[in-house]
């Protein structure tokens, strides 16, 4: 059933997709596109049309480590305030979530943005404020923003930003599954454009379409995949041309540029993937967490936290597995009781299947 506005429009292209009559394998790198999918009933017709479309590594909260949160712990109980967002302190780690701190009485507070972070850092001159900067390229302009404002001295950052375009390329060199095509972030390509995915049509000859977040944007994409995999015609189109363009946010790029290096960043599920995370440039030290408590954090260097037993996150990022694959999914991992990210996250895979789980 079809549960939105454009009735006829929907069962036209939809018509079109079945009348294709191939089995084809996509993938999606946006939790916003697995809610709408899965909310309105679309990852069924698709998959009664042969198309299966499995979520990717889309969700930065997902993606985000359990070094980076150990951190996080480490620091508050060294007496810091830790800032960050609902979902992000509610993931598990090796010693608990930042909100388990905060049961024990540490100080890690929920914002719903930097500024937030800032304001608190301003109204407690005599503590260290951190803020655990999570998001794609998205989000990392709020974060140059603040930081090109000079924020007071006892504010810093934990950066925890990646970059979309290097994880695709890992996904297709790891090789772990066959895919047909890409549905490509709307918001991230409001920020980075096209041009940035142009090199993995060019050198894996994989289709990609740039989509809005409406059930009519997934389905012309989808269908716009199609008829590049037909013609043989491997390339980006943009469907979201209401939102993104070539070029994208020139001005978000500069400062983004003006803020951040590449560096290799490890990504939850995967191997480090190269120039992947952005951090602070040298200038900017001052607000550079893993820089102005490096003596407090090296002890966390040597260790390595695994993911929570029995939890298959990982394998979800990589697009190998479905939330039902999981033995864990909806009887002890729950969004009251999560043991992986992925259930804790408005935008992981388990915690949209678990919200809109069908009988």
């Amino acid at each position: 059933m079809l549960y939105f506005k454009d009735k006829v429009l929907a069962k036209t292209i939809l018509g079109k997709i079945r009348s294709n009559g191939k089995k084809l394998n996509f993938m999606h790198v946006c939790g916003t596109h697995q809610d709408t999918l899965v909310k309105h009933g679309l990852d069924t017709l698709f998959e009664n049309s042969g198309i299966n479309i499995c979520q990717g590594p889309g969700c930065p909260v997902c993606v985000t480590t359990p070094l980076e949160i150990e951190e996080c712990i480490l620091l508050a109980k060294k007496g810091k305030i830790i800032a960050s967002f609902g979902d992000m302190i509610r993931v598990p780690s090796y010693n608990g979530s930042l909100q388990d701190m905060k049961a024990e009485g540490y100080d890690i507070r929920t914002v719903y943005g930097i500024e937030d972070a800032v304001n608190i850092a301003i109204k407690n001159p005599s503590k260290e404020v951190i803020f655990m900067a999570v998001g794609f390229e998205t989000t990392a302009p709020t974060t140059s923003a603040i930081i090109l404002n000079e924020p007071p001295e006892n504010f810093s950052i934990l950066c925890c930003h990646r970059t979309i375009p290097a994880a695709l390329k890992t996904i297709l060199e790891m090789g772990e599954l066959k895919l047909d095509g890409f549905i490509e972030p709307g918001h991230v390509s409001t920020i980075i454009g096209t041009k940035p995915y142009e090199f993995i049509s060019r050198e894996y000859k994989i289709p990609q379409v740039i989509s809005g977040f409406e059930p009519i944007d997934l389905l012309m994409s989808v269908w716009m995949l199609i008829q590049q995999i037909n013609k043989k015609n491997a390339k980006v189109e943009n469907e979201y041309v209401r939102a993104v363009n070539e070029n994208g946010n020139l001005i978000a790029q500069k400062v983004i540029k003006e803020t951040f290096i590449q560096v290799d960043k490890k990504w939850r599920g995967f191997p480090t993937i190269k120039k992947s995370g952005l951090e602070l440039r040298n200038k900017f030290d001052k607000y550079n967490c893993r820089k102005v408590f490096e003596e407090e954090l090296k002890t966390l260097k040597e260790k390595e936290f695994l993911e929570p037993s029995g939890c298959r996150c990982g394998e979800l990022l990589r697009g190998l597995i479905t939330p039902q694959d999981c033995p864990l999914f909806g009887i002890r991992c729950t969004p009251e009781k999560p043991i992986g990210p992925c259930m804790v996250s408005i935008e992981g895979s388990c915690n949209i299947a678990y919200m809109y789980k069908k009988d």
